[in-house]
């Protein structure tokens, strides 16, 4: 049984490493390990930290528990890697999976690469056109928030692949899309400059971690709510500042 608690804990731990990077929430997590903890009759005890996790795994038939800690550190948002964990460990608890099963699941799943970053380029240009659009800006907008976009995304791609401060990401990559932006108000290409300039910088805003933020401090982990939430508003202000700084190169009046 010794074995079996060691062999559990370090899965257990490594799978809640991996759902928090993957930029899941506190809710879900507790959800997900207690569900296959109670299935292979053991209790997890769980403290969730900004930069790592602890579980306190339990045999609840010898009364024996060990301690696992895992780092959560460089997080990568991936929602196909938290669907498939979530599904995983709803297949431990429905069929009964061993921990050797679920191991080769989530060391397949532990595999998934990230997406076609041109796919995702060119996604989030077309979603931060639509935006603009919603807005009320009109064609011309459209086409110069997609550039904007298109260019501010690249770069951040760019920057963030030779491990860039991410703060300095965010103000460069906001810097470059509304002095694109203000390109529509210069040239006056259409009637809606100002809708382009305030939304080309849009694809920049951290909703993950706002949201999940929000959803910590409702389950009382207040902790993660203060971690995430100080992050997203250092992100937002990195925005702005870049947003700020493009606008008054190119001599656009900001108010």
């Amino acid at each position: 049984m010794n074995n079996f608690l060691n062999k559990a804990g370090c899965f257990l731990s490594a799978y809640s490493a991996l759902l928090l990077r993957s930029g899941a929430t506190c809710a879900r997590l507790e959800q997900n390990v207690g569900r296959m903890a109670a299935t292979w009759k053991l209790s997890a005890d769980i403290t969730i930290m900004p930069r790592h996790v602890s579980l306190v795994i339990r045999d609840n038939d010898e009364n024996r528990n060990r301690v696992f800690t895992e780092s959560t550190s460089n997080p990568v948002v991936s929602f196909e890697k938290i669907t498939r964990l979530s599904q995983m460990s709803w297949e431990v608890a429905d069929n009964g999976w061993d921990v050797e099963k679920a191991e080769a699941c989530f060391n397949e799943i532990s595999r998934i690469g990230p997406a076609n970053k041109w796919w995702v380029l060119f996604a989030v240009s077309c979603a931060n056109g639509a935006f603009c659009r919603l807005f009320g800006g009109d064609m011309m907008a459209v086409a110069v928030v997609f550039v904007a976009t298109l260019c501010g995304y690249y770069l951040k791609q760019l920057m963030l692949s030779k491990k860039i401060d991410v703060r300095i990401v965010f103000i460069i990559c906001a810097f470059v899309s509304s002095v694109l932006a203000c390109a529509d108000m210069l040239f006056s290409l259409g009637g809606t400059p100002q809708v382009a300039i305030g939304t080309s910088v849009l694809y920049l805003v951290p909703g993950i971690p706002l949201l999940n933020s929000f959803s910590d401090m409702i389950d009382r982990h207040y902790i993660c709510f203060f971690s995430r939430m100080v992050d997203a508003l250092i992100l937002v202000s990195c925005l702005s500042m870049g947003l700020c700084a493009g606008m008054w190169a190119m001599q656009v009046g900001m108010f």
